[in-house]
């Protein structure tokens, strides 16, 4: 089973526990690499370009309220550099229809908005799990299959 690499781009210790556990439960081979504010995602992704030993994810998920640079932010950069083929997942508390709609207006691959009760958490990382990992075919996966 292929190992995916997902870049969590997340500041709540909790969301970060649960992603990590409801993968975990989920059966997954992933390797969660967590920038805790938006500037550290982008000298992480800085660093996966000047250095070829680093992790290239092959999926992020994007918190939009972090400090520093929030998620806005961060999707822009991503979506306007040499990672724009990274599917970025919107995954955040808020629902305001300003911050889905600037989301996808910068290219968000799509939002979800954080479930409050743990069990729909779960839920949800799972169906991410199955969609994005099982059933979809990832760009930075490709790279590294035989021709």
């Amino acid at each position: 089973m292929k190992q995916f690499n997902i870049l969590q781009v997340e500041d709540n210790e909790g969301d970060v526990f649960l992603i990590k556990e409801a993968f975990k439960e989920a059966g997954s081979n992933v390797n969660i690499i967590v920038a805790r504010n938006g500037r550290e995602a982008i000298e992480y992704l800085n660093n996966c370009a000047a250095i070829p030993s680093m992790i290239i994810p092959d999926l992020i998920l994007l918190d939009i309220n972090l400090p520093k640079l929030n998620g806005h932010q961060v999707l822009k950069y991503c979506k306007s550099s040499e990672f724009k083929e990274i599917p970025i997942i919107i995954l955040s508390t808020s629902s305001a229809s300003d911050d889905i709609v600037n989301a996808y207006k910068n290219y968000a691959n799509c939002y979800i908005t954080k479930p409050l009760e743990l069990v729909d958490y779960i839920d949800t990382i799972k169906s991410i799990e199955s969609y994005w990992l099982k059933l979809t075919q990832l760009p930075n996966s490709m790279l590294n299959e035989p021709i």
